[in-house]
């Protein structure tokens, strides 16, 4: 992330809800999906709760400029030159709202137009009535918004219509509207789409989470398209492939991911047909090619340990940031990192950013794996040592 939008980030990020979780530093959608079995799973009463299923139309098109200036906290300079940015032009028919969908500021644009919304839906944990002394510890606040998609949960008791009432008149202050063709309110047990997951509660109370058919739908095209590109050799599609499959398994690692079909059997099947159609591939290559290919990520359901509370990487609180980034990673890294109390083996400090981890082999040596000689360090450390390395002629 770019510096001066990085800047940006952190003056406003602190103030955002905790169940905000799109764009965030120190959140990701994972954190959502634990939100929702947390709130789903049979001791919960997840068998019994609807979803309102929101969609906000238009959403980065119809943002009102003059609620993002007003929510901004931000000093003078940085002010003025968002809103220099905004009034730059995105259309030509609302010069007075909207922002570039897909621009690098967007995301964070949105976030400060929607914040607040998480807390239109709330009620007392015992069933009392909300009063200004309650504490925020016996408030229940069922929301999860990633960005401008968002779920709320419902009790039975809940009112749909008097929720949605609401929320269309917090959109009208911003200059915005649902969509009435794509918001609804659903059983969770006839299960619901968000954030390329389908969740659904079983007639036995049990919270499911699953790749949604749209997201696999569209993972399989992309794995097709490689591998029937009669242009690469199996090596290359076994390069190109790695990535994508091993990124979109990462994505779905906190799923239920067994069965054929998700465990991706039938494709790695197909693709291993082809790949011994080359006339230069055997059984045994075609194997080591196929391995190459489907990198094994392992999957734990449900298992996602999410961030406490308001927490943020921007409020000094260096151990439990460090920490948790490092959970981030696994094999000889993870185990380094432990070693290392989460501090660079180079600078000594802290991983705080959200500047990727490296493993630096000590001696050079990329053939020698024993834990001596492996240090984690920054990856500006890591160029840095290798970049004093080089020979200038």
């Amino acid at each position: 992330m770019p510096r001066k939008v990085r800047t940006r980030t952190s003056l406003r990020v602190a103030t955002f809800h905790e169940r905000s979780y799109g764009f965030r530093p120190g959140r990701s959608a994972h954190d959502a999906q634990k939100i929702l079995f947390i709130n789903l799973r049979s001791c919960c009463n997840g068998i019994n709760k609807r979803v309102i299923e929101l969609d906000i139309e238009k959403c980065f098109d119809r943002i009102s400029h003059t609620t993002i200036m007003e929510n901004l906290i931000a000093p003078k300079g940085i002010k003025s030159g968002i809103f220099r940015c905004l009034k730059s032009g995105t259309n030509p028919e609302f010069p007075e709202q909207g922002t570039p969908q897909g621009g690098v500021v967007s995301p964070l644009l949105a976030n400060i137009a929607l914040n607040g919304i998480e807390s239109i839906h709330r009620y007392h944990k015992n069933g009392f009535k909300i009063s200004e002394n309650t504490p925020e510890k016996n408030i229940v606040e069922p929301s999860i918004r990633y960005a401008d998609d968002m779920v709320i949960l419902l009790r039975p008791e809940d009112d749909a219509t008097e929720i949605l009432d609401k929320i269309d008149k917090f959109l009208a202050n911003k200059g915005m509207k649902l969509s009435e063709k794509k918001t609804r309110v659903t059983a969770a047990t006839d299960g619901f789409d968000f954030l390329g997951w389908h969740f659904k509660v079983q007639s036995n109370g049990r919270f499911r989470s699953t790749p949604s058919v749209e997201n696999f739908k569209k993972f399989r095209q992309k794995v097709k398209a490689i591998v029937n590109n009669s242009n690469y050799g199996s090596n290359v599609k076994a390069e190109k492939l790695a990535p994508i499959i091993r990124g979109w398994r990462n994505y779905h690692r906190f799923c239920k991911m067994d069965g054929s079909r998700l465990s991706l059997w039938h494709t790695n099947k197909r693709t291993w047909k082809v790949f011994n159609k080359e006339k230069r591939n055997d059984k045994e290559s075609t194997t080591k090619l196929i391995k190459r290919a489907f990198p094994e990520v392992p999957y734990s359901e449900n298992k996602h340990v999410n961030v406490e509370g308001k927490k943020s990487p921007f409020d000094g609180d260096m151990p439990y940031w460090s920490e948790r980034n490092s959970k981030l990673y696994n094999g000889e890294t993870s185990k380094a990192l432990k070693r290392q109390n989460h501090t660079c083996g180079h600078c000594g400090l802290k991983f705080i950013s959200e500047e990727r981890v490296n493993l630096h082999h000590i001696d050079g040596n990329h053939d020698n794996w024993k834990s001596k000689n492996l240090t984690a360090i920054h990856e500006s450390c890591h160029d840095y040592i290798h970049m004093s390395k080089r020979v200038i002629p």
